[in-house]
């Protein structure tokens, strides 16, 4: 899940981590913590969609006039924008909406964004994806995709940019998404309970040493927290100069073929995944490790499901992985 979550924020056209499992094992505490060990972001100031001053892809349609025009732009650093989506949320909630009044009143366009303009540069979460509405995922899918919003209300149209890596979790029991739902999220990962009884004992310590006093307990970690910074930036730097051999990227297309992986999405975020891998680990290569790390992480909410087969789909990947590979068992 960790792995997941940092290689998303190396790369986030990796397309996002989806995140299933039992309840308690701390999904939701894990992602809500990324935001603190991400690298400040410089945005317009008063600006809702968090546009970058420099970048006119992740600009609003005002900032980029205002650029055009020679108008001096105020900028101020801040976090990276954690947005939670609610279950109960409406399409206008998530989207933004138009001000019909004051468009007919006062022949403006007035944009009151939703929650995907205050994600532009950050993270959506979507706890309990599963029950999300359809149509709503469809909406929220289609934005991370493309990295922009378009709302259309009556005959009047406005789009911003909406780059963010979208997030979501939930528990099996309560309901799988649809597969072609499952299929746009980049990277997939199964928590369960843990068994070992120290590392449960370690887990009960460390948050009862967090309750009696939260501060003390984030001292503790400040330098840890600043060094996982740090990393993270210098792998987004590195990422536009790692390379894969020919011969591994073949492989990789091999193994979702052989899997009857349906489209292409799992060879694009394997290959991507693994170059992040690499970039993290300081290496301008990705190499076979890097694939055999995260090639269930993509490909094990793809495989087709057979409610008659007893093995799990981690497995047959990595079984795949083995034949294509040639690894040796670890």
């Amino acid at each position: 899940m960790k792995l997941a979550l940092l290689l998303n924020v190396i790369d986030p056209k990796i397309g996002g981590v989806m995140i299933m499992g039992d309840r308690g094992t701390g999904k939701s505490t894990t992602i809500r913590a990324l935001v603190d060990v991400l690298p400040e972001i410089t945005v317009v100031e008063g600006d809702p969609f968090n546009s970058d001053p420099e970048d006119p892809e992740l600009m609003a349609e005002t900032v980029r006039q205002a650029k055009e025009r020679g108008e001096p732009l105020r900028v101020v650093k801040q976090k990276v924008p954690m947005v939670d989506l609610p279950l109960g949320a409406t399409e206008d909630r998530v989207c933004g909406t138009i001000d019909i009044e004051k468009a007919l009143t006062e022949g403006v366009r007035a944009f009151e964004p939703g929650l995907l303009a205050r994600a532009n540069r950050g993270i959506l979460y979507v706890d309990e994806v599963n029950l999300l509405d359809d149509h709503l995922v469809d909406v929220l899918l289609d934005a991370a995709a493309s990295g922009w919003n378009t709302v259309e209300r009556e005959g009047i149209s406005l789009r911003h940019p909406a780059r963010f890596v979208l997030v979501g979790s939930g528990n099996p029991e309560e309901g799988e998404l649809r597969p072609q739902l499952l299929d746009r999220f980049g990277m997939h990962a199964e928590i369960r309970t843990v068994k070992d009884p120290a590392l449960r004992v370690q887990i009960v310590e460390q948050r009862t040493a967090f309750d009696r006093n939260p501060w003390d307990f984030l001292e503790q970690y400040q330098e840890r927290q600043t060094s996982l910074r740090m990393q993270i930036i210098q792998a987004r730097t590195l990422l536009p100069q790692v390379q894969m051999d020919y011969d591994l990227r073949v492989g990789i297309s091999q193994v979702c073929a052989t899997l009857d992986v349906d489209g292409l999405r799992g060879d694009i975020v394997t290959n991507r995944a693994a170059k992040a891998l690499a970039a993290w680990e300081g290496r301008t290569l990705a190499t076979v490790a890097d694939i055999r790390r995260v090639l269930v992480l993509c490909l094990r909410h793809r495989l087709r499901k057979d409610p008659l087969e007893p093995v799990d789909s981690g497995y047959r990947v990595l079984q795949v992985g083995k034949e294509v590979f040639q690894w040796e068992d670890e």
